[in-house]
């Protein structure tokens, strides 16, 4: 075998591209270790990618071994050593980035943020298509809460029904909101983790001051990715804004009684922790709360649950990439969530919504078990 040789000039510029702990690292293998890649024997190994990170070696820029990681954050809750692994990987691909050599679906992705403010290939003006035949407010400033969509129940077909089913539940509850609309952009989440730190930065300043324009100072949120990086990353950059995951603030109107249910759901549900939602939020407990109050109290969980969920495969940027079947988490989740006997596999994330719905064709469990956001099924109940 070829010996490979160090370039610690490589090390050093990681780190100041964000990797500041890099060299924490004692390459004890609890990273690797719980890292869900190793559950299907794939090609990724975050243990290797950080030691070739500390060494400067080459060799690493494959589309299935950096850009394998997910940033499902499960690694980093399980390192002794406190290493923040994932701004490791990010600061790699944003080495790779500068250069231009990132894989052509992910710069086809960052191309689109850049030229049409989402990352599906989609013109701004059919970012309100979701809204037709319903009677959205717009965002105002004596609005109390601005409704962010994320861009993929924006233009997905399949995740639109979140964006509607929020509107519907919204309003039933009699909450202040509305939508900026045609002049809103991605929030940035996966452009980030790709590496592409110039479009992030670009992006998350042009929301700010649009925010900031309109009066906005309350934001609800559809997805986690955005939950996690208006709450997390925009603070930095001057975008102080009270954000709230939409299952936070359903279990707050249940509390409170101003969202009333006309029944409950007689299924046994079970619920899919989205890892920016649970591990990167720490959001556990409400969204658990609003399906047992849906249900009666009837949900059923899975073995792997919150800190120890497993991922759908779709963060990091996966979500806009091919993985071979036999690489599929989501596939193995889907079996894990029939293993219960529900019928209903709820979570609470467009990019979850979309994997999992892809695995439950390809593993033939159409039949068996229906995959729903919390907000489509509250949606039904008002």
């Amino acid at each position: 075998m070829e010996a490979l040789t160090p370039f610690y000039e490589v090390n050093e510029a990681l780190v100041a591209m964000g990797a500041e702990k890099l060299n924490l690292c004692m390459q004890c293998g609890m990273c690797a270790g719980s890292c869900p890649w190793r559950i299907v024997d794939g090609p990724f190994n975050i243990r290797r990618l950080i030691r070739m990170a500390q060494l400067g070696v080459e060799g690493y820029e494959s589309a299935d071994i950096l850009y394998g990681c997910t940033t499902c954050n499960k690694c980093v809750l399980r390192c002794p050593r406190g290493v923040t692994i994932i701004d490791i990987v990010k600061a790699m691909r944003a080495m790779i980035a500068e250069t231009g050599a990132i894989p052509d679906v992910l710069r086809t992705m960052t191309g689109s943020v850049h030229s049409k403010g989402n990352p599906w290939s989609e013109p701004p003006e059919k970012r309100t298509e979701w809204m037709e035949g319903l009677d959205v407010p717009v965002f105002e400033e004596n609005t109390e809460y601005f409704l962010f969509v994320c861009c993929t129940s924006a233009y997905d077909v399949r995740s639109r029904n979140i964006a509607k089913s929020m509107v519907k539940v919204l309003k039933a509850a009699g909450v202040s909101f509305g939508v900026i609309g045609e002049e809103e952009n991605c929030c940035g989440e996966s452009v980030r983790k790709i590496g592409d730190e110039e479009l992030f930065m670009n992006t998350a300043q042009k929301n700010i001051s649009l925010y900031k324009g309109k009066g906005v100072q309350k934001i609800i949120t559809t997805s986690p990715h955005c939950f996690y990086t208006f709450t997390n990353e925009y603070p930095e950059m001057g975008g102080e804004f009270e954000v709230i995951h939409y299952t936070q603030l359903l279990k707050q109107l249940l509390d409170e009684e101003k969202l009333k249910l006309t029944g409950t759901i007689d299924q046994k549900i079970t619920y899919h922790d989205p890892c920016y939602l649970g591990r990167h939020s720490n959001v556990y407990d409400e969204p658990r709360d609003v399906i047992a109050a849906i249900t009666g109290g009837n949900l059923v969980e899975m073995g792997r649950i919150k800190d120890d969920s497993l991922c759908c495969g779709g963060g990091g940027g996966r979500l806009w990439m091919e993985t071979k079947p036999e690489w599929r988490f989501s596939d193995l989740r889907i079996h894990e969530a029939c293993d219960t006997g529900a019928t209903i596999l709820a979570t609470a994330c467009p990019y979850c919504i979309n994997m999992l719905e892809d695995s439950r064709k390809t593993t033939n469990k159409e039949d068996a078990i229906e995959i729903k956001d919390i907000s489509e099924l509250v949606a039904d109940l008002v």
